[in-house]
């Protein structure tokens, strides 16, 4: 084990008993500590899942990972504990409102009293939703929803991140803000693993990526020598040379 590596994945693979094909198909890498580390691929390519398998989510067919150093088989409990999540859809109570979630989310991280007050009031500052603290979810716009769904999965200040789609369908000033905050938790020590099918986003984002498609790595390494290696200009015509133009759904 690498003492340098905040994630080491060894050989890893999911299979579905009704699918032939398997969704994460023997695969490795390591993601070093400290870095922001974007897994790229299209609809149904294997990111989810390897992500959902990091977080204890799934139970992976065959296959070793490593969470500094904790065992994903051995030690989920105090993985969960060091790790945060930040789902593709909104993990919120639509009728509590934004301080009653994170009160309920950081109870659970065992945060308690004034420590956990600060927490949230800090958060909300930095998200620009203090003044929203107790609106219901609800009445919320995307925008709004995004940046309270990504404080839900920062707020016991997690050693390792995951995100899944941090940025889909907001608007411009959110997703802003939302980059921004994770280049700050990033320079705080926080290691950020990220999934998305925003190109530019994840160019200027992530210090290495990798390309899943079919369950397989088919390109990883830091995104201006990975551009360069396969002859592209960017990472989004890199992205369409290795997974092709046709559509998927």
């Amino acid at each position: 084990m690498s003492i340098s590596a905040a994630i080491e994945v060894k050989n890893l693979v999911k299979k579905y008993t009704d699918v032939a094909i398997p969704a994460v198909d023997n695969i490795s890498f390591t993601i070093e500590k400290g870095s922001i580390f974007g897994l790229l691929g299209p609809n149904g390519a294997g990111k989810t899942t390897t992500i959902s398998i990091l977080c204890g989510l799934k139970k992976a067919t065959s296959g070793e990972a490593t969470i500094l150093g904790l065992s994903l088989k051995k030690q989920i409990s105090e993985i969960k504990q060091i790790i945060g999540v930040v789902p593709q859809e909104i993990a919120l109570y639509p009728t509590l409102t934004a301080y009653e979630n994170l009160r309920y989310i950081g109870n659970m991280y065992g945060l308690r009293g004034k420590n956990l007050t600060t927490k949230i009031q800090e958060n909300l500052e930095v998200v620009g939703l203090a003044s929203h603290a107790n609106h219901r979810v609800e009445t919320f716009s995307g925008g709004m929803k995004r940046r309270i769904n990504l404080v839900a999965g920062i707020l016991h200040t997690p050693k390792v991140l995951f995100l899944d789609e941090p940025t889909v369908g907001v608007d411009v000033q959110s997703r802003n803000l939302i980059t921004e905050h994770l280049h700050l938790l990033n320079k705080q020590g926080c290691t950020i693993i990220y999934t998305s099918h925003l190109m530019e986003e994840a160019e200027n984002l992530c210090s290495a990526i990798a390309v899943i498609d079919h369950g397989q790595i088919i390109a990883s390494g830091e995104p201006k020598t990975v551009i360069k290696e396969h002859g592209s200009e960017n990472l989004e015509q890199l992205f369409l040379k290795l997974t092709g133009k046709t559509l998927r759904d």
